[in-house]
């Protein structure tokens, strides 16, 4: 199946690259202020046409979809998550740095993710208990997280372009001598994925579409994605589905310590 939602994925990054192309974005602001393109639009109806056809009975909570009442998606036993243009921000400031998001999630854990960052033409994917893998120029590699302890000197810390807040401020401030990689989108759990960075604080807010499908990338990579306040693994449907703060973990050795 994660070949054939990687299809679907590409298909959408594809129009996305063709509208990145135009000078127009046909930009508008959401209720919330955040930025919406043609391109999510267009890369949603793909999606979402992709999903149905390939599973017609597994429900889509998607980004750009309308709200799907609580009462109603509670009794979901397994449905796709969708962002099908994460980075918006990104996308409109032109720097590559966005990607398309699809997860499918059993019991509010992800148990399969695909991300494909259009402007690189990576592709990401990750089946549970079957391993993280990129795909690019036709080239398929295994992914694996860097092993590191949180006394480490020199630990890459990986940032958003576009928040950074006092609390993820003070949360760098007790490592030793951190080195600050700053990245936009799902690529930031990629990195980790890739062992090319070691953290993520993510100490503001997030949707559940923003995290699930990297999520499990980086699991099967043989990092973690930890609730701050909780320290339990992120949660998925749940009845708000806003994220709580949280940390994701490369191959981390002393975290339960």
């Amino acid at each position: 199946m994660a070949r054939s939602v990687s299809l679907i994925a590409r298909q959408a990054g594809e129009a996305i690259m063709k509208i990145y192309g135009q000078t127009d974005f046909q930009v508008e602001l959401k209720a919330d202020e955040s930025p919406l393109t043609i391109a999510d639009k267009t890369a949603n109806e793909i999606i979402c046409s992709g999903l149905k056809e390939l599973a017609p009975n597994v429900p889509i909570i998607s980004e750009e979809n309308k709200t799907i009442p609580y009462a109603e998606r509670r009794n979901f036993g397994v449905h796709w998550l969708v962002d099908p243009l994460d980075g918006t921000k990104e996308f409109i400031k032109r720097n590559g740095e966005f990607t398309v998001n699809i997860a499918l999630i059993q019991a509010g854990k992800p148990i399969l993710g695909v991300v494909y960052a259009p402007c690189l033409d990576e592709m990401y994917w990750a089946v549970k208990n079957e391993g993280a893998w990129l795909e690019k120029a036709g080239n398929r590699q295994r992914l694996q997280a860097a092993s590191f302890t949180m006394q480490d000197q020199g630990l890459k810390v990986v940032c958003s372009r576009s928040h950074l807040n006092e609390g993820t401020q003070a949360f760098i401030d007790q490592l030793n001598a951190p080195e600050r990689v700053s990245q936009g989108s799902s690529l930031k759990f990629l990195i980790l994925a890739k062992g090319e960075a070691h953290l993520y604080p993510r100490l503001a807010p997030t949707m559940e579409w923003d995290t699930g499908a990297a999520h499990i990338v980086l699991e099967e990579a043989g990092g973690q994605v930890i609730n701050e306040e909780t320290k339990l693994p992120l949660s998925y449907n749940k009845e708000n589905l806003l994220n709580p703060h949280f940390v994701a973990y490369g191959r981390v050795e002393d975290l339960s310590a």
